[in-house]
């Protein structure tokens, strides 16, 4: 197995015997490559990453060469290190209406989630991770919920502004014994700013469902007075708002 300060060793020797030219054009832009091509019309070249250049030669004031080291020294910095995936803590507060569609009934949903997960999955800026949360419902009855949740939330771009898109999935659980929790599900999308590589902001609009088995009150036929009686039942609280996301 080769040491890793045999490979620092070959790598800050490369850098010494690697030579590059420095193209400034009249617009005061500075290119850094390999020349490929010099001559009375053109100049083209090629960069560290392979990509070739080509410029009319009354657009270049000067060319210069150039040692790469500074290059050189930053893949010294990384060899070995591999793509590390440092954790991230999603903090998204939201507000918005609920609504009971089964009884036509609206309100005020509010919650905030605390989530922990990945920093930068495939080097695009994508959260993925879990949590917990606090989900409130003021829809007639005042309903609370404890999610347990796994999350997504991507970019659709890599840049500093960006498009966002969500999900999550888990299962909410009841803060109460008047009522039963069950499966927690959130779509969203937004806009993502990024601070720095490690701070991004993100403000998004959201739908959730949240799955419950609660108490109502039910007539089975209301043309027959007195039938009208509570019982358990199966409803889905529906909820849309905006929502808030501070990536850190």
């Amino acid at each position: 197995m080769i040491r890793k300060p045999f490979i620092l060793l070959l790598l800050l020797l490369a850098a010494v015997m690697m030579q590059a030219e420095i193209v400034t054009l009249k617009n005061g832009t500075q290119v850094r490559g390999q020349i490929l091509v010099q001559n009375d019309e053109v100049v083209i070249l090629r960069d560290a990453s392979g990509a070739r250049y080509q410029y009319p030669r009354a657009e270049v004031v000067s060319i210069a060469e150039e040692t790469q080291t500074v290059q050189v020294e930053e893949e010294v910095k990384t060899v070995g290190e591999g793509h590390k995936k440092k954790a991230s803590i999603l903090l998204e507060p939201s507000v918005g209406a609920a609504i009971l569609p089964n009884d036509g009934k609206t309100g005020v949903a509010y919650s905030v989630d605390l989530l922990v997960g990945s920093h930068n999955l495939a080097d695009r800026r994508i959260f993925v991770g879990g949590g917990l949360g606090y989900h409130g419902d003021a829809v007639g009855n005042k309903y609370h919920f404890l999610p347990i949740q796994a999350a997504l939330r991507m970019p659709l771009v890599v840049g500093k502004h960006a498009p966002l898109m969500g999900m999550s999935l888990g299962y909410g659980v009841a803060l109460s014994k008047q009522y039963v929790g069950g499966i927690y599900a959130e779509v969203l999308f937004g806009y993502r700013y990024e601070i720095n590589s490690k701070t991004a902001i993100g403000l998004s609009a959201d739908v959730r469902f949240q799955q419950a088995r609660m108490t109502v009150s039910e007539t089975p036929d209301p043309l027959v007075p007195g039938t009208t009686y509570t019982n358990q039942a199966g409803r889905s609280i529906v909820r849309t708002g905006l929502k808030f996301s501070l990536f850190f």
